[in-house]
């Protein structure tokens, strides 16, 4: 199997704890929600996004503060 990478992610404690409660109804950790749920997002992409919600962009977090 290949290696898996590492990173460091900040999250907002509020979706954290959406991201933990969903991760435990599906008896998952949050580690491996996030991981599912990009899984699923770039399989989305690669099919053209039918099916799915309409891609909502975020501003950039440019670190400047905070």
């Amino acid at each position: 199997m290949a290696e898996r990478k590492a990173f460091l992610m900040r999250i907002d404690p509020v979706l954290w704890a959406e991201l933990e409660a969903w991760a435990q109804d599906e008896m998952r950790s949050v580690n491996g929600q996030v991981e599912y749920l990009l899984k699923q997002a770039v399989a989305r992409r690669k099919r053209g996004g039918e099916g799915g919600a309409p891609v909502v962009r975020e501003p950039q977090d440019t670190g400047g503060g905070g």
